[in-house]
């Protein structure tokens, strides 16, 4: 009988690195970091705040108005195109629209350009802590919006959405009727607006108007917030220059 090899039945693995192998690796290693750094970028660009520095609607000719359904419009009456937002003071990508968009939109209006329609909506109650806030911000709006002050309830709008303002989702806490009415009176509101918010007396009136709000937001084939209608089309707000097309 023949002694084998004992080794001879083994598999011995070559090398096959080789200066290609290594050059090929590098240039997927820096093809991933472009990918990756260039997405970061793009979604820098498209949320970093839009007309920085501009504000909130400073001009005095300006008016603001709430109609039959509840609807808070804010424009110059020579405006000739109407911007339609749909949107819940919960909601945190409505949140990113108005921090994105929000000094824009206002340029916008103060410039004549367009009247901004906003409907806002209740359906996150159930995510804050008291289960009202959404409603009760909405009848704080109104309460601000019905005295005509443009000014002041631009200033208010931006600061229900602010980061440090605007209650978490599943949160702890949420804010009182007398937060509100102090945020709308640190916003320029005036006497009677703030105590429309502190006594409540707009909120079933909001709940009702939130309601055919989202009746509205529903027939126009979208079911989420925040939703921008324009000349009766959905606005894909991804793109960052939806505000700047408007002309």
């Amino acid at each position: 009988m023949n002694a084998k090899n004992p080794g001879s039945s083994k598999y011995t693995p070559q090398k096959s690195s080789s200066a290609s192998t290594y050059v090929l690796g590098g240039l997927a290693l820096l093809v991933i970091a472009v990918v990756v750094i260039g997405g970061v970028l793009w979604q820098n660009s498209r949320t970093s705040p839009r007309a920085d520095g501009y504000g909130s609607v400073k001009n005095p000719d300006v008016v603001a108005s709430v109609d039959a359904d509840g609807v808070i419009a804010v424009g110059l009456p020579s405006a000739t195109r109407t911007v339609d937002v749909y949107e819940d003071a919960m909601c945190p990508y409505c949140a990113e629209l108005e921090q994105t968009h929000g000094q824009e939109l206002a340029q916008k209006i103060d410039e004549g350009a367009i009247t901004v329609r906003y409907h806002m909506l209740d359906f996150l109650n159930q995510l804050s802590a008291s289960g009202t806030y959404s409603t009760r911000a909405v009848a704080a709006s109104q309460c601000v919006a019905s005295s005509g002050d443009a000014i002041a309830f631009s200033a208010f709008h931006s600061a229900l959405f602010a980061a440090e303002f605007q209650p978490k989702e599943r949160g702890g806490e949420d804010h009182t009727d007398a937060q509100l009415a102090d945020a709308a009176r640190d916003a320029g509101a005036s006497d009677e607006a703030v105590s429309c918010i502190t006594d409540g007396s707009r909120v079933d009136a909001a709940a009702q108007s939130a309601a055919t709000g989202s009746q509205a937001l529903a027939a126009t084939g979208s079911r989420g917030t925040p939703t921008v209608v324009v000349d009766g089309a959905v606005v894909d707000t991804t793109d960052s220059e939806w505000v700047a097309n408007l002309g």
